[in-house]
């Protein structure tokens, strides 16, 4: 089985191709993050302890007792895997992980969305961005090339950059704005400790949201690091920009570490 966990303004969609290159023998399980998607937000805070909540409830509810399920979050969806890592429902149903296209901290510094000189105004411009409660505006030309910049790399593949303008417009702003402020004040590089699973990094070389040193960080603090996938070219969205590669690692990951339940 591979549990798949989603980014910020994106929902569960954004792994239909990789849920098809893994091939009908794999189980795939894929869930829209609070604020996302079908999912509500619902009233209480935003945050590295909701994420692990959410992905801890999906865990528990599909992965059979004396399973151990490959789990693989994008962006957001990776910070909600290393908030889990430590926690018993993780650790006992878990079998390996993937993180793709994420950073753990300083996400606005670091950020080359807005291309400025120096780390402490590319901090605060990418803040306020991320915090930023103003529309989208209408689906057109301007708003799509805008959308694509941030988040693709210069080549994506058919309907990337429609797909990514579709799941950002449908994203409630008022969540997109909260989960954003999390982002925005995020440092959460101590948590790589718990994440005890061997763990693959997968990263695109054209990422303008998360650059790739952000990878090389990440790597560096993991308990039990299997490898780190880049992918030249590629942009933020690398289950949409290159599902196949994608897929293999997850595909990789399941046939070592994966755990059927027994047959009672």
């Amino acid at each position: 089985m591979v549990v798949l966990a989603h980014g910020w303004t994106c929902d569960s969609s954004v792994w239909g191709a990789v849920s098809r290159g893994l091939g009908p023998a794999v189980r795939v399980v894929r869930y829209d993050q609070r604020g996302h998607g079908r999912s509500p937000r619902g009233f209480g805070p935003c945050g590295p302890r909701q994420l692990a909540d959410d992905l801890c409830a999906v865990l528990e509810a599909v992965v059979a007792p004396g399973a151990r399920a490959v789990v693989a979050g994008h962006s957001m969806g990776a910070m909600a895997v290393v908030a889990a890592g430590g926690r018993a429902a993780f650790r006992e149903r878990v079998a390996a992980a993937a993180l793709c296209s994420t950073g753990l901290d300083d996400l606005a510094g670091r950020a080359r969305v807005v291309p400025l000189p120096t780390a402490p105004l590319r901090r605060v411009v990418h803040a306020s961005l991320l915090r930023s409660l103003l529309p989208l505006g209408p689906m057109n030309r301007v708003s799509g090339w805008a959308l694509s910049y941030a988040t693709l790399g210069p080549s994506p593949p058919p309907g990337a950059r429609e797909h990514v303008a579709r799941m950002a417009h449908a994203c409630e702003r008022r969540g997109r704005a909260a989960w954003g402020a999390v982002l925005a004040e995020l440092s959460a590089h101590e948590a790589t400790a718990g994440l005890a699973v061997p763990t693959a990094v997968v990263h695109g070389t054209a990422d303008r949201l998360t650059p790739p040193i952000h990878a090389q960080r990440t790597v560096a603090r993991l308990p039990d690091p299997e490898r780190l996938v880049l992918l030249r070219g590629v942009g933020h969205m690398t289950p949409l920009e290159n599902a196949p590669a994608v897929a293999a690692v997850l595909r990789s990951l399941a046939d070592r570490h994966a755990v059927v339940a027994p047959v009672r």
